[in-house]
């Protein structure tokens, strides 16, 4: 019993000091121990009811607020506290700026114990707010009820939902109203095909149950204004289908591509797919500096476009090409980086493992009419070796953007195996680019560090640093 005791505690009128790792933010126990909390911000003081006790640290929820931030502002969305996106909407935006700048310098000194050159500020994103080109939304028929909802004698109603995944629930779904994320028509086109369906008793999914028609919805915008909505339903029911696919076409003429798939395995990833276009077109573009970037269901854009061009001019900038350079772009994806930089270098080499973002990469290229890129497909530690090397010739930049794991040690081992003049390490996760920047660090010194916000309202930030031979 006493254990039990022992391990929750009530700490009173302690203060918020710091913001740390995914979105959390720091108080100091009165034992001098720290405590994590989910929903504070910085300069708070608060009652904490703590929940686990590890050695060094304390998890816990302000449960009481005494004083509140002058850092804060007030959450534009309803949803804010229950959805699990935009955890940061009650920190004012050039706060966040701060906290996100301040993690990337921290991991990298911390974690890489490198000595960094003067940092350069981060740069914001114009819009905080309707900035993502890609929502995925889930059909359920048993919403997250509100505890007020559970508690009230009401009758609930409708049960359907469509909205996200509350955190840590797999198998409860918010029902959103209005989403901040995604630009209209994104709102209207979610919000009508959930009446459509209720109306006319399309039944939503159970994912305990495995039951129902309708599993998810996606919308993709563009700035080039192609619209993509893609339903996924868990069986084919063709009535059913052309009623609400006719719907969505009636109703929304400016959607310019509308799919759909039909998926019965456990769960709603759709890369193993087959997806089928019902009208218009099986894909849309986005357009970068006359570029054309084709984009089918599958394909990986960064979620910002506009803030993906700032990302890729200072990537550009970073390399500082003059034109005769041998360029190697790894974890190239669907080859964006690469000809984004193509007119300034002599030839550009993508490597990437997804077969199919290479397809693309190829056909953008070809479109774009870009015939100094090459593409390559493999797991980058076994395709990018010495033999790659010498068949493809000696890169005088590499640049790099792998994912939030970073680069596997035996990539890193390459690079300064090749030992090019200047690395651009792009990161979405500082934490994991400190750790590679570390092993780098005894051949190459990093001259350039720029972080860069593409999701404003979350914890999530960009950087680029640029590596040079010491």
């Amino acid at each position: 019993m006493g254990r039990s005791k022992n391990r929750k505690k009530v700490f009173t009128n302690v203060e918020v000091i710091d913001a740390a790792a995914k979105g959390k933010t720091v108080a100091k126990a009165p034992d001098g121990k720290v405590i994590f909390l989910p929903n504070a911000v910085p300069g708070d003081v608060v009652d904490v009811q703590t929940f686990k006790k590890r050695k060094a640290y304390y998890e816990g929820k302000a449960t009481v607020f005494h004083t509140l931030s002058d850092k804060r502002t007030q959450p534009l969305c309803e949803h804010f506290g229950v959805c699990g996106g935009c955890k940061w909407q009650s920190m004012a935006y050039e706060h966040q700026l701060f906290y996100k700048q301040k993690e990337v310098t921290n991991n990298l000194v911390r974690i890489g114990h490198i000595e960094l050159p003067e940092v350069t500020p981060i740069l914001g994103a114009a819009e905080q707010y309707y900035y993502r080109n890609k929502m995925e939304f889930s059909f359920s028929d048993s919403r997250w009820l509100t505890l007020e909802e559970i508690q009230s004698d009401k009758d609930l109603g409708d049960r359907n939902a469509l909205g996200f995944h509350i955190p840590g629930m797999w198998d409860k779904i918010l029902d959103l109203n209005t989403c901040h994320l995604q630009a209209d028509p994104s709102n209207a086109i979610r919000n009508s095909i959930k009446a459509f369906a209720v109306k006319n008793n399309l039944e939503f999914f159970n994912t305990r149950n495995q039951t129902g028609l309708l599993r998810t919805l996606m919308i993709r915008t563009s700035t080039t204004g192609d619209i993509m909505v893609l339903v996924q339903f868990f069986k084919e029911d063709k009535a059913k289908r052309e009623l609400l696919l006719d719907f969505i076409a009636e109703e929304f003429p400016q959607v310019t591509s509308l799919q759909y798939v039909i998926n019965g395995k456990a769960n709603d990833t759709i890369y193993d797919q087959e997806v089928i276009c019902y009208k218009g077109n099986d894909h849309i573009f986005e357009e970068m500096e006359g570029l054309k970037f084709k984009i089918n269901a599958k394909s990986f854009y960064q979620t910002n476009s506009k803030q993906a061009y700032e990302l890729y001019k200072l990537t550009r900038t970073f390399a500082g090409l003059k034109g005769d350079e041998l360029v190697y772009d790894l974890y190239t994806g669907t080859g964006t980086i690469a000809q984004f930089v193509a007119k300034q270098a002599k030839k550009v080499v993508g490597v990437e493992a997804v077969p199919d973002a290479i397809t693309a990469a190829k056909e953008n290229a070809q479109l774009n009419g870009i015939d100094n890129v090459s593409f390559f497909v493999g797991d980058m530690k076994n395709v990018f070796n010495q033999e790659f090397i010498n068949t493809h010739g000696q890169p005088d930049v590499i640049i790099t953007d792998p994912p939030r794991d970073g680069m596997h040690k035996d990539v890193v081992q390459q690079i300064l195996n090749i030992a090019p003049q200047k690395v651009v390490y792009v990161s979405c996760n500082s934490a994991t680019q400190a750790r590679d920047l570390q092993l780098m660090d005894a051949m190459y010194k990093v001259t350039k560090v720029q972080a860069v916000d593409m999701f404003p309202q979350t914890f999530h930030v960009e950087n680029i640093v640029l590596l040079e031979k010491r």
